[in-house]
């Protein structure tokens, strides 16, 4: 009984081994890539969990790459801009490696991927952020600023250069820093101070100019007012002239029957409004409506 349990104990022990050269585990974080004799093709790729059969070592060798995203973050460095002005510029990629084949023909391992990747990373920094001024980096008017889209445009070249050829798939790239020399703030902070100079200038200017106009356009409608009130004064003082002189011919032909007409026309603009006033009866000329005078007007031709 003994020998039996010991033989079904060696038994199970080949059957593992057997199945530990013929088969291998994909896990859910992994892709493989089987080589047999030195090469592989694309059908050699496994990007899905699960077990798989394989032909013993030396015949084949199964590469396992870990296909979660990893980050790699580049060494601050000095890029100039548009301008030549420079910027310290850090950046990240988020990445994993997509087609085993072409990486393991690329690259083989990961620390020289990332090598890689941060060589080519640096190539795309300094051609992308060249493109691009340095008001496009640093500015109060945030309309004018152009990260995200220095971002995109840095990936998008990135992404097109990695996955033809290295089997890498980027899938975030972003600027994580950004910082200016000493000698470039105090510069950018001089050329700030001008042009808030300059725009004050041209506001106060602005508004001189205004305050001039609405001076200049006061003046005018004044002396239009002040023409236009001597004018209607004129004309007033026309017709009074004209009433006087007719008053002061009547007085010349009949000053009684005048005067008398004169306090007539007086009171007629005091009774045109409803109005209560007290006065004696022998006021003038209100002493009319109580008896009417004797006056008898004179001919023209009658001497005075």
């Amino acid at each position: 009984m003994k020998n039996i349990a010991i033989a079904i104990f060696i038994a199970l022990l080949v059957a593992v081994l057997a199945l530990f050269l013929v088969t291998f585990q994909v896990r859910e974080t992994q892709s493989a890539l089987k080589v047999t004799f030195g090469k592989a093709t694309s059908e050699d790729q496994i990007k899905e969990p699960g077990w798989y059969f394989r032909w013993p070592f030396p015949i084949q060798r199964i590469h396992k790459f870990d296909s979660r995203m990893r980050v790699l973050e580049v060494e601050i460095t000095e890029t100039p801009t548009k301008g030549d002005v420079p910027i310290i510029v850090n950046t990240y990629v988020v990445w994993r490696i997509a087609e085993p084949l072409k990486f393991f023909k690329a690259v083989g391992a990961v620390v020289s991927a990332e090598d890689y990747l941060r060589s080519q990373l640096s190539n795309t920094q300094g051609e992308v952020i060249g493109q691009y001024y340095f008001y496009q980096f640093v500015n109060s008017d945030k309309s004018k600023i152009k990260i995200k889209e220095i971002q995109e445009k840095m990936l998008s070249t990135l992404q097109q250069a990695v996955i033809d050829d290295y089997g890498i798939e980027i899938k975030t790239l972003g600027i994580k820093q950004l910082k200016v020399s000493e000698d470039v703030s105090k510069a950018v902070f001089a050329r700030m101070t001008a042009e808030r100079g300059r725009r004050t200038a041209e506001t106060i200017s602005q508004g001189d100019a205004e305050a001039k106009k609405i001076r200049d356009d006061a003046i005018y409608k004044e002396k239009e007012l002040v023409a236009a009130a001597e004018a209607r004064a004129k004309i007033i003082r026309g017709r009074g002239d004209a009433e006087a002189a007719k008053y002061y011919e009547m007085l010349d032909d009949d000053p009684q029957f005048a005067m008398f007409l004169r306090d007539l026309e007086a009171l007629k603009k005091i009774l045109e409004q409803n109005s209560t006033i007290v006065f004696s009866a022998d006021t003038e000329p209100f002493k009319w409506l109580k008896k009417m005078p004797d006056i008898i007007p004179r001919e023209p031709s009658e001497p005075k």
